[in-house]
């Protein structure tokens, strides 16, 4: 088991890791809006989503994996009428690429965050992109 931790990501803001890379996969903890420097975006559904998607780009980049490497994600969202908005920003992340998911409608996220996003990917995948 390895332990994947990054910079460029918001650090953990209770006992857990950003990442663990075990028997062959990389599981991501879920990530908020959250800027490197600990400050929440703020701003609406659709920039939270888009720190939320920079956060896991660079988890994943931490444990040399892409977003073309994962293969099942979670959505949490705090209003369901975010789902159109949030599928826009999350389609933009993963292009073409299309893993298995979940979308889960919450009463709360930490920090009052909006949406929440975590994943699963395939560790040191091999194929071009």
């Amino acid at each position: 088991m390895k332990f994947i931790s990054t910079k460029e990501a918001p650090q953990a803001i209770g006992p857990y890791s950003q990442a663990i890379e075990a028997n062959g996969l990389i599981y991501t903890s879920g990530q908020i809006a959250l800027k490197p420097d600990g400050s929440m975006e703020t701003r609406g559904v659709e920039e939270q989503t888009h720190q939320v998607m920079k956060n896991l780009f660079y988890v994943l980049e931490a444990a040399s994996a892409h977003f073309n490497d994962v293969i099942k994600t979670t959505i949490y969202l705090a209003d369901m009428n975010d789902f159109d908005t949030v599928n826009k920003v999350y389609a933009h992340y993963f292009g073409t690429h299309k893993p298995a998911r979940s979308t889960i409608a919450v009463k709360t996220l930490p920090k009052n965050a909006l949406v929440e996003v975590e994943c699963i990917a395939i560790a040191g995948a091999d194929y071009n992109y």
